[in-house]
């Protein structure tokens, strides 16, 4: 396992120690602070679904993964655009290469 190790406890110490936490010093809700509120199993199903939704590209899609030098000042104003930048830099060699095409 990578990272620090921040004690000399075992993973099933872990567990046990967490087992023998008494019922009355359980996490509960006081209703005032929604940041505080757990998660109802829905909004746990939902967020357990949404990571593992495959992040990239779509299935079937037509491009290539590559490396591209760049100019930093280029990259930097694409960047700048915010999310998305990658799909507009690739609108604009597309335009470019229609207008170079005639």
């Amino acid at each position: 396992m990578s990272g620090l190790t921040t004690n000399d406890m075992t993973l099933e110490q872990v567990k046990a120690a967490v087992r023998a936490i008494p019922p009355e010093n359980h996490f509960v809700w006081d209703g005032v602070d929604e940041d505080d509120r757990p998660a109802t199993a829905e909004e746990m199903r939902a967020g357990i679904e949404a990571a593992k939704r495959r992040r990239g590209r779509p299935a079937g899609s037509d491009k290539t993964q590559i490396a591209l030098r760049v100019d930093n000042a280029t990259l930097e104003a694409f960047r700048a655009t915010g999310q998305g930048w990658q799909s507009r830099m690739n609108q604009a060699l597309g335009e470019w290469v229609k207008s170079a095409r005639g």
